[in-house]
């Protein structure tokens, strides 16, 4: 039940619980509803982006009113909540077990480029501050459990995930940069035959040699996102066995 602080919460929070919010507003019976509006927004998104996400373009999908609008979500910051926790959707299921971790880790990850695979412009929503929303929190949650499982404590877990988190975001926002991108690619013949020369005339013989070789250009393929999620699990792994060794007893010489 909502409590006298609700008035101190951030917009959205208490909407994307399933607790009825106060508006204040009166008028006539509402032609649509919050699920309504969110998934209009969650699908303008989709179409044509998160710059063209304003309550406007919001309201002229659903048939409203500028006005109307706000009859059902209070202002845009409460909405974006609203699309973030619709959008990410359900976590994934993960492996359990302490010896499962990094397949658990491994499929969190993916999951996440993936869901920013199918709603592109999730990357550019604000972040302002920690998950508090249902399904957030489970995708938190889900990933915790797997870590701690593991043997590193709820604080480190908590490091790990906000490190997979921003690896998986940042590879999502560069996929869609190039894959959006007008420009000529790297590995275009025009590009190459210009800069071939110039890296060899100008100092650059590791590049020139990988770009005659066809190993530099500006995909980012499945190759790439397991090579370096690769390299955070080695890293995670090294502190799991650091505390797996300060948890084993002792033994000392009679």
């Amino acid at each position: 039940m909502p409590t006298s602080d609700d008035e101190q919460l951030p917009p959205g929070l208490a909407l994307a619980w399933g607790l009825p919010v106060k508006t204040g507003r009166l008028g006539r019976k509402p032609s649509q509803s919050v699920e309504g509006v969110v998934e209009a927004a969650v699908a303008l998104a989709d179409a044509e982006g998160f710059a063209a996400l304003s309550m406007p373009n919001i309201a002229k999908r659903v048939g409203l009113t500028a006005n109307a609008i706000y009859r059902y979500v209070s202002s845009r910051d409460e909405l974006l909540v609203l699309v973030a926790e619709t959008a990410w959707g359900p976590a994934p299921d993960l492996e359990t077990g302490p010896d499962q971790w990094r397949a658990a880790a491994a499929t969190w990850t993916r999951a996440m480029i993936e869901r920013c695979e199918t709603h592109p412009w999730l990357p550019d929503l604000p972040i302002r501050g920690a998950p508090a929303t249902p399904n957030l929190l489970r995708w938190t949650e889900v990933l915790l459990e797997a870590l701690t499982g593991a043997g590193l404590s709820p604080a480190e877990s908590l490091g790990c995930a906000l490190l997979l988190d921003g690896y998986a975001r940042r590879i999502a926002s560069a996929r869609r940069d190039v894959r959006d991108s007008s420009a000529a690619p790297v590995q275009s013949a025009a590009v190459a035959r210009f800069l071939q020369p110039l890296l060899h005339e100008h100092g650059y013989p590791i590049l020139a040699s990988m770009m005659t070789n066809h190993e530099y250009d500006d995909g980012i393929g499945d190759d790439d996102v397991d090579f370096g999620l690769t390299r955070i699990l080695d890293g995670i792994e090294v502190l799991i066995a650091r505390r797996t060794q300060e948890l084993r007893p002792r033994h000392t010489d009679e």
